[in-house]
């Protein structure tokens, strides 16, 4: 037996278990949008705090989809699906807190999903006030969306 491997049958080891989270988020799979069950900010809400220097608004799509519609005005660009996983997209994220996980953080996407979806797992790596902007840019049944609202763009 391999020195790392569990002695205890059917049990996952935490490892393991951590590794299926990051990979499921490095994956980008969505959830539905009625599994949201954290803080939320509305588009107009998320743009008046981020001028105000109040929260980090964090654009979590990928670069395809932020040349496609444009960014929200003052967003941070970090794409879930990071290159070097969850381990880099929490790297390049702590770099924008510069380690504070109490800092103040809104997440926004194409309709809420993804950033819901990445806002429990920061919650779960100790992020204490997470935001999901859940109309996203696009809009969804939370609303209609930073563009159709048309907020600014950078």
């Amino acid at each position: 037996m391999h020195l790392l491997q569990s002695t205890v049958p059917n049990k996952p080891r935490p490892d393991a278990t951590r590794r299926a989270i990051l990979a499921g988020l490095a994956a980008g799979f969505t959830l539905p949008a009625f599994a949201t069950t954290g803080l939320e900010l509305s588009p107009p809400d998320a743009l008046a705090q981020v001028k105000s220097g109040k929260l980090i608004l964090v654009d979590v799509r990928t670069p395809g989809e932020w040349k496609q519609t444009g960014v929200a005005q003052g967003a941070a660009l970090l794409d879930m699906q990071h290159p070097k996983g969850a381990t880099g997209f929490m790297d390049d994220l702590l770099k924008l807190t510069k380690g504070d996980r109490n800092v103040p953080v809104a997440l926004i996407c194409r309709t809420g999903n993804r950033s819901a979806q990445v806002q429990r797992f920061l919650e779960s790596q100790g992020f204490t006030r997470v935001y999901n902007v859940s109309e996203g840019m696009a809009g969804s049944a939370a609303g209609p969306g930073w563009l159709r609202r048309s907020l600014p763009l950078q």
